[in-house]
């Protein structure tokens, strides 16, 4: 006789390193907090549970990041190695909550625990390793790569100190190191093993190799080693995980026992000191010139560290040095690491053996350049004296790649003037003799490109026009993007779920999907949906800046908002007029019928920048007056946003009704900012540049404010002979603002403070503010106008938003993985039992 057995439900208890609900979630939290951070809850801080959170996620991120580098290296997969100097990458926690499809889970499960999943958010620092647009570029296509399954690397410096922590006090600018790594940072791990050495300095000497072959022996000063610290970078919602590899400078002997025991107890540590200082701190002040100095060191520095990490990547994944451009292709962001040119021939030819003519061949087939800049003195130039000082074998290869491009250049060509010649130089001849960074990076890269449609035909007519003439075949476009993860599924939550509920969430990873949105535009439902978004956000940004700073804003007013890098060329100062132009106006007619206005700015000046820091001044005394004149403060607030970064942003771009992008035509090679607005739903007024240009061929003229000249026209005007001074002359309400500045209305009288500013544009102008000032001020009106009628506005800001598809990062990347990388998507099977160790690979082959 059988007895009956009992009835048992089969379940499975989840990992807790890998498993994705909520109970494993809790459980692992717990486990980090005790086993890693070592505190109990009575004891824990907040930071404790936010590392706990952050370990928890990263145990998830391993899983994936282990299995994509054993894919990787099992099947040597073709490899883009993006080398910046700035990585902008923001807070990881709510990112990769959000790729892995956690967000919610995670929230429920600290809920449950008591603790609130935004309080933890908030607690995490931001890497501060990029000063604007070109770090958080490169940040959005780190995103987007491992979105879109490519393999990729990330090359960068582990700034220990990073960009400035800005105070504004006294109206002034004011800057703190920011101590980003103090509270621990969960997402990185160190890889002392994959460090590598970098020379500096000394001289070179030649001799005879085995076979009798001309080689050349670098004898340097001084010796650096760059130890790797590696973050993960994961896709959305697939199990792809690249890397963010960042240099951190060390010396190799890192105490002189000697000087120590002599009693020199300052020059024990010396050398270890002068090394680390490379990655101390992002972009230090090259106003001097052990600034310069500086700045040259961290460029080889990351560089050599990064061709050498993947000459032995190549190695241990078995193929040969002749391979390299086969195995990588290198993108160059900008002329920072332009560098890199010079020292993969001096890899390939000093360390590997190869001759020159095999050596250039390969590194021309490795490198593409990103050009950022239209502006002639942002391309960077090095002193001769000061790059042979410091890169002794660097100079030799330049100087002999530039005899050879030039003679060259007289065979193919022999009609060629002196002057072309002497454009085309790699050595330029005038003011002192200097390394063209610039003219490096296009004759040693295959591919150049510009950053917006515009950017890439002036970088054609004007900036890189000879080499354009020589190689048109090199040249192409890719505009920006950004990563819609970050920057709305992240950043705006209610305009996300809005959006999802109306045409699902399939937009997220396919943003070109958005514009399904479109015919909703005309639902007076889902307007009245959007708006209370819109206000919603809004309000949160006034709890914000009331917390901050004590200013008190209506979340009914118009936030009109420009947060950018304070330069002169973006005319954050043009704005600072317009607002001038309100305040009078409101003075002088109270009962005026003009929408309140909330002004906010953000941004930062470099520390060596005066004229920026200047600029920043009068915005903040230009507030001072408004926001204390109870006359109008009830209508019109100025708020300068104390140290603008991605964190901040987040808040800022969904609050925003009108985005400022008015910088003067022809200067600004694309800009993210505005994209970034536009998906959000503001609207902007602009200029014809940049990616300006193409937001408004996207979204409608209609749903666009246009002002200022065209690039054309201030060429033509500046070749005209520009007189900023008969603007002043023949404006009386502009006279009059810039009048009342010179005469201290805004710096309690003090007639000197803001000269060099007024006098500036008066005499000189070189951004033509003054010749732009009455188109803005009429636009502006244009804008008070419109968002007068809140229906129209809504419509707009919601097909503002709809088009802005083709700025995903999304599909910037598709475009250089398909026309310049030439880079292949590889699935990664986190199931897979193929890993590192089965595949008979050498685990130091991982890349």
């Amino acid at each position: 006789m059988h007895t009956a057995q009992p009835q048992v439900e089969s379940f499975q208890v989840e990992d807790d390193r890998t498993g994705l609900s909520v109970e494993a979630l809790k459980r692992a939290f717990l486990d980090n907090l005790y086993y890693v951070q070592g505190k109990f809850p009575q004891l824990a801080t907040k930071n404790d549970y936010y590392m706990a959170l952050a370990y928890t996620v990263r145990d998830r991120i391993l899983q994936r990041w282990i299995n994509t580098a054993a894919t990787y290296t099992a099947h040597a997969s073709r490899t883009v190695a993006y080398l910046s100097a700035e990585f902008l990458m923001g807070p990881q926690l709510g990112n990769n909550l959000i790729n892995l499809g956690i967000e919610d889970t995670a929230r429920q499960a600290m809920d449950e625990l008591g603790l609130h999943l935004d309080d933890l958010l908030n607690q995490e620092e931001e890497p501060g390793l990029g000063n604007g647009g070109l770090g958080r570029l490169a940040a959005c296509y780190q995103d987007s790569m491992a979105t879109l399954e490519l393999p990729a690397i990330g090359y960068g410096i582990r700034y220990e100190f990073g960009i400035f922590r800005q105070a504004i006090r006294d109206g002034w600018q004011v800057e703190h190191s920011d101590k980003w790594l103090r509270p621990g940072n969960p997402w990185e791990l160190k890889r002392p093993e994959w460090a590598v050495p970098v020379k500096l300095g000394g001289h070179t000497e030649t001799y005879a190799d085995a076979e009798g072959n001309y080689r050349v022996r670098w004898i340097p000063s001084r010796v650096i080693e760059g130890v790797p610290y590696d973050t993960p970078i994961l896709g959305y919602k697939t199990n792809t995980c690249n890397t963010l590899r960042l240099w951190s400078a060390q010396a190799p002997e890192q105490f002189d026992f000697d000087a120590f025991n002599s009693g020199d107890y300052v020059g024990a540590v010396q050398h270890k000191l002068s090394s680390e200082n490379i990655s101390k701190v992002l972009y230090p002040n090259d106003n001097l010139h052990q600034g310069k100095q500086l700045r040259l060191a961290q460029q080889i520095f990351f560089v050599s560290c990064s061709l050498q990490d993947m000459i032995r990547i190549l190695k241990g994944q078995g193929l040969t040095i002749d391979q390299f451009h086969e195995k990588f292709t290198v993108q160059l962001n900008d002329t920072h690491p332009a560098v890199s040119v010079a020292e993969l021939m001096r890899l390939l030819m000093d360390d590997h053996g190869l001759d020159w003519d095999r050596a250039w061949s390969i590194t021309q087939k490795t490198f593409a350049y990103t050009n950022h800049t239209l502006m002639p003195e942002a391309l960077e130039r090095w002193p001769v004296s000061l790059f042979g000082a410091m890169l002794p074998r660097h100079l030799e290869i330049i100087y002999e790649l530039n005899h050879r491009f030039l003679e060259e250049l007289t065979e193919r060509f022999p009609e060629i003037t002196a002057d072309k010649i002497r454009r085309l130089s790699l050595i330029e001849e005038d003011g002192g003799r200097s390394v063209r960074m610039a003219n490096l990076a296009c004759l040693g890269s295959f591919a150049i490109n510009g950053v917006a449609a515009l950017h890439t035909e002036l970088l054609k007519k004007d900036v890189l026009r000879d080499f354009y003439e020589l190689y048109p075949e090199k040249f192409n476009n890719k505009t920006n993007g950004i990563t819609p993860r970050r920057f709305i599924a992240l950043s705006n939550p209610r305009q996300t779920e809005l959006v999802n509920h109306t045409i699902g969430d399939d937009w997220i990873r396919h943003l070109e999907q958005i514009k399904q949105l479109e015919p909703y535009a005309n639902d007076a439902g889902f307007r009245d949906q959007w708006h209370a978004i819109k206000r919603a956000n809004k309000r949160d940004l006034a709890t914000y800046i009331m917390a901050k700073g004590g200013i008190v804003i209506d979340p009914d007013s118009m936030f009109d908002i420009q947060v950018k890098r304070i330069h002169e060329y973006k005319r954050q100062h043009l704005t600072a007029l317009h607002i001038i132009s309100l305040y009078q106006r409101l003075k002088a007619n109270p009962g005026l019928d003009i929408p309140p206005r909330t002004i906010l700015f953000g941004g930062k000046a470099a520390p060596g920048y005066w004229m920026a820091k200047l600029i920043i001044k009068l915005i903040t005394s230009i507030a001072d007056v408004v926001n204390n004149d109870p006359a109008v403060n009830d209508r019109l607030k100025v708020v300068f946003l104390e140290n603008f970064n991605v964190k901040l942003a987040q808040h800022v771009y969904p609050a925003a009704d009108l985005s400022e992008q008015v910088s003067m035509a022809g200067k600004e090679a694309s800009g993210t900012g505005n994209m970034k607005f536009a998906l959000n739903g503001a609207l902007t007024i602009g200029t014809l540049d940049g990616a300006n240009v193409e937001i408004r061929e996207e979204v409608g003229a209609e749903n666009f404010f246009l002002f200022g000249l065209t690039a054309p026209e201030v060429y033509a005007l500046k070749a005209s002979g520009y007189s900023p001074f008969e603007y002043y002359q023949n404006n009386p309400e502009l006279r009059g603002i810039l009048d009342r500045i010179a005469a201290g209305d805004f710096s309690n009288g003090d007639r000197e403070l803001f000269k060099p500013l007024v006098e500036n544009l008066l005499y000189s102008d070189p951004y033509l503010l003054l010749a732009d000032y009455d188109a803005y001020i009429q636009c502006q009106n244009e804008v008070s106008d419109a968002f007068r009628d809140r229906t129209h506005w809504t419509r707009m800001s919601i097909l503002n938003a709809a088009r802005s598809g083709k700025f995903s990062s999304d599909r910037s990347i598709g475009q250089y993985a398909d026309e310049v990388w030439k880079t292949r998507p590889v699935k990664i099977d986190i199931n897979s039992t193929e890993v590192a160790s089965e595949s008979g690979l050498a685990l130091s082959s991982l890349q």
